[in-house]
């Protein structure tokens, strides 16, 4: 293969690795977009103060303007084109609700864990905690994302709840 300058193939590799690099620049450009947009929501209030559903508890990431399919009443978008999606373990991202499994902590905290055992606040403080710690993580260039968010919040929660 040659590319329109006559280079070997190799030129067009390197020129499909730029494209590649370009589209990961703006994928973690949109993401941060995203866990920045969530944590405005979270520290503003948002899950207490819902706009629609009062009636029943407001479910983090799935009940919040970043959601793909917040107030969305029609074909519901597949959670896999979710940005989330990349912090959900591969056994989890299958699951009704992917974004449940999120690993928040270093004790591997999830909301479908918080539900059961943490109240409103401290689920709102890990949450907090973890995309503060993802976005910096992120804003630094750190290929591991999936480890961040390990607070005082959760080891607190782990603590309490362990006995």
């Amino acid at each position: 293969m040659v590319c329109a300058l006559g280079h070997s193939h190799l030129c067009t590799q390197s020129a499909s690795l730029l494209l590649r690099g370009r589209e990961m620049a703006q994928a973690t450009k949109d993401l941060l977009t995203i866990l920045k947009a969530e944590l405005a929501y979270v520290e503003s209030g948002g899950y207490r103060a819902p706009e629609q559903a009062a009636w029943r508890p407001q479910f983090i990431f799935e009940d919040s303007p970043t959601c793909l399919n917040y107030r969305n009443f029609g074909k519901p978008h597949p959670c896999s084109q979710c940005p989330l999606i990349e912090f959900v373990p591969s056994g989890f991202k299958k699951e009704r609700f992917p974004c449940r499994y999120i690993p928040l902590d270093g004790s591997g905290n999830t909301l479908d864990f918080l539900y059961r055992m943490a109240t409103e606040e401290e689920a709102h403080a890990i949450v907090a905690g973890w995309l503060r710690a993802t976005i910096a993580q992120l804003e630094k260039g750190s290929p591991s994302c999936s480890d961040a968010g390990t607070s005082s919040d959760s080891r607190a929660l782990s603590a309490t709840h362990s006995n």
